[in-house]
């Protein structure tokens, strides 16, 4: 997995045409990945704004903004990959635009869900 973390001020800094790139770039490459059998699928997030964070307290769900509106970086996009290996990713993770900007954090996935579709 690919987690790519930002804020709005690191999103709109390197301006809208650069942005704009970077999201033509970033299709490319997924397209390239789809392709490939390797993408299983890219999202971008929702502002942090956006979210909500549910924590169960004495058996009533209670609901709050967050998770954390003070941190400084969120989770802005993630892309799965099924590949060959942790080197493999490592190579698609230098290919994303957006570790000339931000970096990208490679994360082994452990396991799906054991359920039957």
């Amino acid at each position: 997995m690919l987690l790519i973390y930002g804020n709005e001020e690191a999103f709109t800094s390197i301006g809208a045409e650069a942005l704009a790139e970077l999201i033509r770039e970033t299709d490319a490459l997924n397209q390239e990945l789809f392709e490939s059998g390797e993408l299983v699928g890219a999202y971008g997030m929702a502002d942090q704004m956006n979210s909500k964070m549910v924590r169960v307290s004495g058996g009533t769900p209670v609901v709050t903004d967050g998770p954390f509106a003070e941190a400084k970086e969120y989770l802005g996009s993630f892309t799965i990959l099924d590949c060959d290996s942790l080197d493999r990713a490592l190579e698609i993770a230098a290919r994303n635009p957006s570790a000339r900007h931000w970096g990208v954090e490679v994360r082994p996935l452990m396991h799906e869900a054991d359920v039957e579709p």
